[in-house]
């Protein structure tokens, strides 16, 4: 498994990469209103990427399972959808529900990937709390990591985290290395498992990571929808994502998906 450790000049690139996606995420924020549509959200993401002389990462990317590319800037997932959601100016969003929007760029040849899960104005105690421990989760991750630590330590905390509240761990996604690709090795799970006990990761100073738990209220199992990507759980109970690229640097980590 080869992992590429970026340099200084290479983490200030996808610095700015994950500061656009910071900026459109947060504007997107704003946008999340009872009615608005995932189409209208996915426009004034792109637009805003154009504006900033980036490129939407996810746009055109083809998957085996699919007969088209993914046609959107941002992956929006409504409610019990975990990831990769079509956005569409036909689904619009209601009170009550959450939508998790998952959004990426190449900028300058370097990539930035971030997620956040929405409240759609008031929404119920439980789906605010599953919302809760999964941003936990992934803070626990950026607490602990740092040069010189095994994943599976950080990986058995998060873990954990969901354990205590009652929820599971999406086993079938993981996070990732990024860089000049929006997947690169090493795969980042947010669980421990046969296969990270056997290769466990040690960070590095330098190594650029996507870390993104995605956290159901139910069981763990999902399924894909016929179009190839929109991803659900199978018990059709809700699911919560938040991600950041994070870099390992010397004394610990730095977010570089961040305003």
């Amino acid at each position: 498994m080869a992992v590429n450790l970026r340099s200084g000049r290479e983490i200030q690139k996808l610095r700015e990469a994950g500061k656009i996606v910071a900026d459109v995420l947060y504007k997107l924020k704003e946008e999340v209103k009872p009615g608005v549509s995932t189409g209208y959200l996915d426009k004034m993401a792109e637009e805003m990427t154009l504006s900033r002389g980036a490129i939407a990462l996810f746009k055109g990317v083809k998957s085996p399972y699919a007969r088209n590319p993914f046609p959107g800037a941002i992956c929006a997932s409504v409610n019990d959808e975990v990831v990769h959601g079509i956005p569409s100016p036909i689904v619009k969003v209601k009170e009550g529900d959450i939508l998790s929007i998952d959004f990426g760029v190449l900028y300058n040849g370097y990539c930035g990937d971030a997620a956040m899960t929405y409240a759609v104005g008031k929404i119920s105690p439980s789906k605010q709390r599953l919302m809760d421990i999964t941003k936990k989760m992934l803070d626990i991750a950026i607490a602990n990591a740092a040069p010189g630590v095994r994943w599976t330590s950080i990986a058995a905390k998060m873990q954990s985290c969901a354990d205590a509240a009652g929820f599971s761990v999406v086993t079938d996604f993981v996070g990732h290395g990024i860089g000049t690709e929006m997947h690169e090795e090493p795969k980042v799970p947010n669980f421990v498992s046969p296969e990270l006990l056997r290769e466990d990761i040690f960070l590095e100073e330098g190594m650029v990571l996507a870390v993104e738990p995605m956290v159901n209220m139910g069981t763990s199992a999902v399924k894909t929808l016929k179009d190839g990507w929109t991803v659900v759980t199978r018990d059709g109970k809700c699911s919560a994502h938040f991600e950041h690229t994070i870099a390992i640097v010397k004394n610990g980590c730095e977010v570089l998906t961040i305003v």
